[in-house]
């Protein structure tokens, strides 16, 4: 079976999966890894799918299989510069933005002496991946809830590179690379508008899930509490949860304005 748990956004392969149950999870490692490109149907990679399905490769497996095919690097490498190539990998396949610059250097220097299946393969060997999904769960944005090794700048970075349902990560030129250069918060901002398809987050609501210590509370126990907000005041209220000692549990879209 596959398990699909709504707040962590986790979609998990079970021995003896149905057909439909295995279709929506390969759909979703081609949503997560080719960061929300349309794949067609004569793009997809039947025999990933096929090793898949007769247990012959994990999800862990065919993810990488993605990652590592000529779609992927003629989408992320090929047409992209160097650092927006290693942001998108983070993306796609820790389900995070980078933290530091010395992280981006880390991978430069991997890419340059081992080349791209080696980049590739550092993300998906690490522990980090590991811990986080293990063989088989599919990579899911985890940045948008507060997380132990996790820096809180890393929250609003993942929301930057995360510009909206209908848009996809296609493009040349890296989001991060001056706010992770210099050590900068990044602030979450007006999407730009690369065309009609692409939704705006101004016009959204959020709502955000935290846990707060009740210090009046006897045990100092916790309170789980949700605030709904617009757009414009994300960014504020997730820096004032964390700013109090919270932690961020997840934020979701919960509605959109009609005209």
């Amino acid at each position: 079976m596959v398990l699909w748990l709504e707040d962590a956004e986790v979609m998990e392969l079970y021995p003896n999966v149905a057909e439909d149950e295995l279709q929506k999870l390969i759909r979703a490692v081609y949503k997560q890894v080719l960061g929300n490109y349309h794949i067609m149907d004569c793009e997809r990679i039947t025999s990933g799918e096929s090793l898949l399905r007769n247990g012959d490769i994990t999800v862990r497996g065919f993810v990488r299989l993605v990652a590592q095919s000529k779609l992927y690097c003629s989408k992320f490498f090929e047409n992209s510069s160097p650092y927006r190539f290693i942001e998108l990998n983070f993306k796609h396949l820790l389900g995070r933005a980078p933290q530091a610059q010395s992280e981006i250097s880390e991978h430069v220097i991997i890419y340059n002496n081992q080349g791209y299946e080696a980049e590739i393969d550092s993300y998906i060997n690490s522990d980090e991946y590991l811990s986080n999904f293990g063989e088989n769960i599919v990579p899911f944005t985890r940045c948008n809830r507060t997380q132990v090794g996790i820096r809180s700048v890393g929250f609003n970075r993942t929301f930057a590179l995360n510009r909206g349902f209908a848009a996809n990560d296609i493009g040349k030129e890296a989001q991060l690379i001056i706010d992770v250069a210099r050590n900068l918060g990044t602030k979450i901002t007006t999407p730009n508008n690369y065309g009609s398809g692409v939704h705006s987050n101004t016009s959204k609501r959020y709502r955000i899930k935290a846990s707060i210590i009740n210090r009046t509370a006897r045990l100092n126990r916790l309170s789980r509490m949700e605030y709904n907000v617009d757009y414009s005041q994300l960014s504020q209220q997730v820096q004032n949860i964390i700013n109090n000692g919270g932690r961020i549990s997840s934020v979701t879209e919960v509605s959109q304005y009609k005209n």
